[in-house]
């Protein structure tokens, strides 16, 4: 993480130096530079997790902090809800359906570059779901290459997920890689020393607290140059695990008629906040707050599907469901963007956003242009950032899989203003497809299937998904020649995980 020889504020000092025998240098000049670009991503984390949004058990006063410095989202969406599609999404501005990276797959051994659909499912599954590409191609001018084009320093911390070399965060735009892992969470858990980097890691060290120390180190060695800090959160993705000391913390504060009240979360909650306190500590104590864009986001809802001795890691309510999971518990996020030239410390929006407009949005910020011929499913949200409202018409979510966990079958979802279209693929009588509406301003929990009633509202929402399916040439589910009809695709129910004593 070596520095480079003169920094931009050096060689604005020189030009300004030569322009004074002229009176050509002005103190705006001095100060001007590009945005610095931190982009913190949790994992797992879910709308309901922090302080800000409303938790009464997890403890976050440093997520608390940020979202006091900046502006925090109340209908902001994860592109899919699962991780790695997500992932893909940030760094490319397109939807999974169009990458193709529609499952958490970017830790699989094998390499599958093309989309495709299933020829042949269980019996008890009414339709054929996708495969998902299991490495985001190299083909892709990533958010980190096109910043990295302009001069900025790039570097990833924590968790990629989006393929095994050559597909890694080296050969995606970042100049450093740390722990360098393709895997999907903290392999042998959270705790040093750890399996995934070998030989770091004294015995009970977090490795959300290695890697926050890590980046700190690397802003302050490139404190005077443009950077791009990828944080990308191990936690608080499985092996549900954390410090002894903050679970016994958590134990001592639950309560049974709390929904959210999972000590060992409790203690991963409060990690992920610790290394968000120490990333704010260091642009303050580096001075370039104000130079600063920090934007917070979570890859997609809570776990609500893991459990600790009978307990749910957490609690989505009054969100539906958890990730995995096309209801709103499973996309809904989290997110915070701070940058004081611009937004508004301590301000909300309710604009609706999703994970494909942080590329554009940016791009925009930092006056980075997009490459030539470059196009983005998503939009640049910087006129909500300035409180003003956004012009778009439509979010969309792809998740041509089923996922027991959450009993999530392959569908495809709309929201457009305050109504939410679900598209149930062959999930209807004789295999046809099957809808659900709901009307989000009203109910939030997605309780009240309004489809029946509203059918020209269906009419015009399902037009807009046949035109999304066909524009990101999505693979669509389809029939299963081998269904026996009236048999249930989640016989056992949702496939909860109990990880053991709470």
């Amino acid at each position: 993480m070596a520095s480079r020889t003169l920094g931009l504020r050096g060689l604005l000092s020189v030009l300004c130096a030569v322009l004074a025998w002229t009176g050509g240098c002005s103190e705006d000049m001095e100060r001007a530079r590009p945005p610095n670009v931190i982009f913190i991503l949790a994992d797992d984390l879910g709308w309901a997790d922090t302080g800000v949004y409303g938790s009464q058990f997890f403890e976050t006063p440093h997520i608390d902090a940020l979202a006091q410095r900046g502006m925090t989202f109340t209908n902001a969406y994860a592109a899919a809800a699962i991780c790695s599609p997500t992932r893909a999404s940030i760094l490319t501005g397109l939807h999974p359906a169009r990458i193709g990276i529609t499952s958490a797959a970017g830790h699989l051994e094998r390499e599958v570059l093309e989309k495709n659909l299933r020829s042949r499912a269980p019996e008890i599954q009414p339709a054929l779901s996708a495969n998902s590409l299991t490495r985001l191609r190299l083909d892709y001018f990533t958010l980190a290459e096109a910043l990295g084009a302009a001069g900025y320093r790039t570097a990833h911390f924590g968790k990629w997920h989006l393929g095994r070399e050559p597909y890694d965060a080296l050969n995606q735009g970042f100049e450093i890689d740390l722990p360098h892992t393709p895997g999907p969470g903290p392999s042998g858990g959270y705790l040093g020393p750890w399996r995934f980097w070998p030989g770091a890691g004294a015995k009970g060290e977090h490795i959300e607290d290695r890697m926050a120390t890590e980046a700190a180190e690397f802003i302050r060695q490139n404190s005077e140059w443009p950077f791009f800090l990828n944080y990308w959160c191990f936690s608080v993705h499985a092996p549900i695990q954390g410090k002894p000391d903050l679970v016994d913390k958590y134990r001592a504060k639950a309560d049974p008629e709390m929904a959210q009240r999972n000590p060992i979360m409790g203690a991963m909650v409060e990690s992920l906040d610790d290394a968000v306190g120490t990333l704010l500590s260091v642009i303050d104590e580096v001075g370039i707050a104000d130079e600063t864009i920090i934007v917070f986001f979570s890859d997609n809802g809570g776990m609500v599907h893991r459990l600790n001795a009978g307990v749910p890691v957490t609690s989505n309510a009054p969100l539906r469901s958890g990730k995995s999971s096309i209801y709103e518990g499973g996309v809904r996020e989290p997110m915070i963007v701070a940058w004081p030239p611009l937004v508004d410390a301590g301000s909300r929006s309710d604009e609706i956003v999703q994970s494909i407009d942080f590329y554009p949005t940016l791009l925009e910020l930092t006056g980075v242009p997009a490459r030539e011929g470059q196009s983005f499913d998503g939009v640049s949200i910087v006129p909500a950032l300035k409180g003003e409202p956004l012009e778009r018409d439509a979010i969309f979510v792809h998740i041509p899989q089923y996922t027991p966990a959450t009993l999530n079958r392959p569908s495809t979802s709309v929201r457009r203003g305050d109504w939410k279209l679900i598209r149930f693929f062959c999930d209807g009588p004789d295999q046809q497809d099957r809808h659900e509406l709901y009307n989000l301003a009203e109910d939030i929990g997605e309780t009240t299937d309004l489809a029946g009633q509203q059918p020209d509202i269906v009419s015009e929402l399902s037009a807009l998904i046949d035109r999304f399916l066909s524009d990101t040439d999505a693979v669509v589910p389809k029939p299963n020649p081998q269904y026996r009809p009236g048999a249930d695709p989640f016989p056992n129910g949702p496939a909860l995980r109990d990880d053991g004593p709470a």
